[in-house]
């Protein structure tokens, strides 16, 4: 039985206004996410900000003389006075540390804390996390390096803290080893730290910042310039 000449065109009109709708639709869901990519970063950027500043306003603030807090006599409120009440004591105190008088009172500190059972843990675990971070010394992440991690075949982003000699832990002496660090995702202060030989190790043409960008984004950020092919130091075959 063949359909009638006549349902041809009103076949094909229905089609198409069944797939007009949907197109639609398509696109405008596209617009809302690009628009969803563009402002959420921005939203959480002011909302971080404003976050931070009020968060000093509210400690700073009420220890501040009435003659100094704006609040007491402008018909708004300046926000940010706190954060750079705040801004100006760290750095009034690391002035003092950098004398002998500052020394010895954050000697005595230390050593106030260090008598204290469970705030000694607290304190220690800040202080040297603090003390790498921010160290002038140069104690940082060295390289960015891939490693076969947490077995054969499957490779994890790391970093390299230093080179060592293998004496230095209980090996060989004169076995150069590295010090990596592989951190979690999305967390890079929580991981692992283990010892390989230089040779296990892959050290990768990428900053260290580009590396924890990866590391954070949980793969899904990559650097602007992918580490080249011949500027990765390839580890030889493991020995059978």
């Amino acid at each position: 039985m063949t359909t009638p000449p006549e349902q041809g065109p009103q076949l094909a009109q229905a089609n198409v206004e069944i797939k007009a709708p949907s197109a639609f639709w398509g696109r405008l869901r596209a617009y809302f996410f690009t628009g969803l990519v563009i402002t959420a970063p921005i939203a959480i950027t002011v909302w971080a900000t404003y976050w931070f500043v009020t968060l000093f306003d509210a400690w700073v603030k009420p220890l501040l003389p009435l003659s100094y807090n704006p609040d007491t006599y402008l018909p708004i409120r300046v926000p940010g006075l706190g954060l750079v009440v705040a801004l100006l004591a760290i750095t009034a105190i690391g002035f003092m540390a950098a004398n002998l008088a500052g020394r010895t009172m954050i000697a005595i500190w230390d050593k106030t804390l260090y008598a204290m059972p469970v705030v000694r843990s607290i304190y220690k675990g800040s202080k040297q996390l603090f003390e790498t971070l921010f160290s002038q010394k140069g104690a940082s992440f060295r390289n960015v390096c891939l490693v076969e991690w947490p077995r054969r075949g499957t490779w994890s982003l790391a970093f390299v803290s230093r080179e060592v000699d293998g004496g230095l832990i209980g090996l060989e002496p004169g076995r150069p080893m590295y010090a990596i660090y592989v951190s979690t995702t999305p967390n890079p202060t929580s991981g692992y730290m283990f010892f390989a030989d230089v040779a296990d190790v892959r050290i990768l043409d990428m900053s260290v910042e580009d590396g924890l960008k990866l590391v954070i984004s949980m793969g899904l950020v990559f650097p602007d310039r992918l580490p080249s092919a011949a500027l990765v130091v390839a580890s030889p075959p493991p020995e059978a």
